[in-house]
């Protein structure tokens, strides 16, 4: 049986957290005992899911101590004091591991500079997957460090094909095995049990929802700059939030200075999205990017209508360039609001191409493609 390791640090609650978990679970579960699933727990952010793993006899490498609650989070320069910290701390416990877990597959999937930089350096008897994971920003320090060091990894692999040519036509990782491989986001099963869950609502009219961490990255302020006049002139409409993040606060002062409390309500952090997804009638994400976007693709599961912006890379990809939902330019003025009215009109057709698009997501479906990636 082979090790398959998952080095995947995290220091919040993002979607690629759920995109690691599906997909050890996936191979837990579709493997049949061919691989031995292991995640390593860098500083205690996989200590909350040791129940899970437990349970689904995934092993928990504890690489070095707990620390997770010490590290500084919220903003661009917290998160890099903290990215250097893991990288310091972590360099020594991480090469005795790879050198220790001889002929594993090892996928890099979150702050991937250091198993990087150790497996170009060192002679570590593994396979290395580089499994890049969101919008990387393709800054001249990334590229160059690309360059260097995914010279000694087996594969690449990129959660769209845009993203995928992007980086083969600019030339920025000319890899012979760089791969798309589709996100583990759904499970029908969770699905099935998940959207019938019962849910208090904050409003007995129909609602539009957006979920997401709230953050920069996901536009909230340009999304309530533009839903506002809709909700003026169409009050059979509210809106509905989940997520939280470090600009609650900041979105919060908006709604109330847009004088919109009674119509737009923030919900935090929801485990089931689905049971909100099933009763709302569309969703909107306002993102600056994102790849894939994991709630459009629970979105069109749950049969729900989406309205995304146009950003790098995901989300015209899955709607397939406004065939499989609408698309609206990012952080343009009134593109939103001019989109939004098409809510009323008949958009069946959208909602099932979307549907068939989710199913590329699946857990089984992420199984078969990445297995067909490390057995070649």
């Amino acid at each position: 049986m082979q090790n398959l390791i998952y080095w995947s640090p995290f220091l919040g609650n993002v979607g690629t957290v759920k995109s690691t978990l599906n997909s050890a679970l996936a191979f837990k579960k579709f493997s049949k005992n061919k691989y031995n699933v292991k995640i390593i727990n860098v500083f205690g952010e996989w200590n909350n899911y040791k129940n899970i793993l437990k349970k689904s006899n995934i092993e928990l490498i504890n690489l070095t101590f707990t620390y997770i609650n010490f590290l500084p989070k919220d903003g661009f320069i917290k998160s890099r004091i903290s990215y250097t910290l893991i990288f310091l701390i972590s360099f020594f416990p991480l090469l005795r591991l790879l050198k220790k877990e001889n002929n594993s597959i090892f996928i890099a999937h979150l702050i991937t500079s250091l198993p990087l930089f150790i497996n170009s350096i060192f002679k570590i008897n593994s396979k290395i997957i580089l499994r890049i994971s969101g919008y990387p920003k393709l800054h001249f320090v990334r590229k160059k460090f690309w360059q260097l060091t995914t010279k000694k990894v087996f594969s690449v692999t990129c959660p769209t094909e845009e993203l995928m040519k992007k980086l083969q036509e600019f030339k920025i990782l000319v890899h012979p095995r760089i791969k798309f491989l589709p996100d583990a986001i759904i499970d029908i099963n969770d699905f099935l049990i998940q959207k019938n869950e019962k849910i208090d609502l904050p409003t007995k009219k129909k609602f539009l929802l957006s979920v997401g961490r709230l953050t920069k990255q996901k536009n909230y302020s340009y999304l309530l700059d533009e839903i506002k006049n809709f909700l003026k002139s169409n009050n059979d409409y509210d809106l509905i939030i989940l997520g939280d993040g470090e600009d609650r606060e900041m979105i919060k002062k908006k709604i109330k200075d847009l004088n919109m409390n009674d119509r737009i309500y923030i919900l935090g952090h929801k485990n089931n999205p689905y049971s909100y997804m099933i009763n709302a009638s569309a969703l909107i994400l306002s993102s600056l990017w994102e790849e894939v976007g994991f709630v459009i693709v629970e979105a069109a599961l749950s049969n729900l209508l989406v309205f995304s912006s146009n950003c790098p890379n995901g989300p015209k990809e899955f709607l397939e360039n406004g065939r499989a939902g609408f698309l609206f330019n990012t952080n343009e003025k009134n593109a939103l609001k001019n989109e939004i009215h098409k809510i009323s009109s008949d958009n069946f057709k959208k909602k099932i191409f979307a549907k068939k698009n989710c199913l590329k997501y699946t857990k089984l479906r992420h199984f078969r493609v990445f297995s067909s990636i490390l057995t070649v």
